[in-house]
């Protein structure tokens, strides 16, 4: 691919899910903020012009309790650092199989996403006041899978070192978020995020993102595991990604609601 906030990678992971970046580490320190965060942007969700994996989390209470889930995500630019779609389709454990997830992420508007619950035979419509709630009971966000916009938040340098920069954003609206700001910690090199950090309004960190490791595929370097936590009640979700393929010339007429019914299965194996 060529944007973990309701959990990316989403998918993410997957945004949590298929996060990459093919940029290089700039000769000169950049010093605007929005510049930095854009470019983050760009790397986590839209490397190359579509992409697929193989995404498999491990979710953790705080008591210790664990369970699995596994999913197969699809996406496809339609402009570069604008609209985009998100297909993601489950097949394990049994009582999540066939669930489908559908995202069409626009600039400059709230995003359009539905969810497929088979056992109901239901397709729901995910409202933009829900973005930011437990994706499939993960620690990750609807959000976290296709990215938030950068337009929402106002951008903030607050320090750049030997390897990162780091950057405050504060929501222009209070509207649907629960986050007074966050700190984004980017790596200088690749501009992937090493590590998001959420604030409440008492000044508390509650919330942290972390890439725990980075591989390249195909020349991207590629976050293919990523770890979200709830620092408030012990609990965390731990993503890893596989299979990862890019340009894949994935077509847009699969992402229709059509597809969460009978998803595509010719570009999901």
């Amino acid at each position: 691919m060529r944007n973990v906030t309701k959990t990316g990678l989403a998918v993410l992971a997957a945004a949590v899910v298929l996060s990459t970046s093919a940029s290089p580490a700039d000769a000169v320190d950049l010093s605007d903020a929005a510049a930095i965060v854009k470019r983050t942007n760009a790397a986590q969700y839209y490397a190359a012009k579509d992409g697929r994996a193989l995404v498999r989390m491990k979710i953790v209470d705080g008591k210790g309790r664990s369970q699995r889930r596994q999913f197969a995500v699809l996406r496809r630019d339609l402009k570069d650092g604008g609209d985009q779609n998100y297909l993601v389709v489950f097949d394990q454990p049994a009582d999540v199989r066939n669930t489908a997830f559908l995202v069409k992420k626009h600039a400059g508007k709230d995003d359009d996403r539905w969810l497929y619950l088979p056992g109901l035979d239901l397709v729901k419509r995910i409202a933009a006041s829900d973005e930011r709630t437990s994706f499939v009971g993960t620690h990750f966000f609807y959000e976290d899978i296709s990215g938030r916009h950068p337009s929402e938040d106002r951008h903030e340098l607050l320090e750049t070192t030997d390897t990162e920069y780091v950057v405050k954003s504060t929501p222009k609206s209070t509207k649907g978020v629960e986050f007074a700001h966050y700190t984004l910690r980017i790596d200088k090199k690749t501009f992937l995020p090493t590590k998001i950090e959420y604030v409440s309004e008492q000044g508390k960190v509650y919330r942290r993102i972390e890439t725990v490791k980075v591989d390249t595929v195909g020349g991207i370097p590629t976050i293919t595991r990523l770890k979200v936590s709830d620092l408030e009640s012990g609990g965390y979700t731990l993503s890893d990604v596989s299979n990862v393929q890019y340009d894949l010339g994935i077509p847009d007429d699969i992402f229709v609601e059509g597809s969460l019914r009978n998803p595509p299965q010719k570009w999901l194996r």
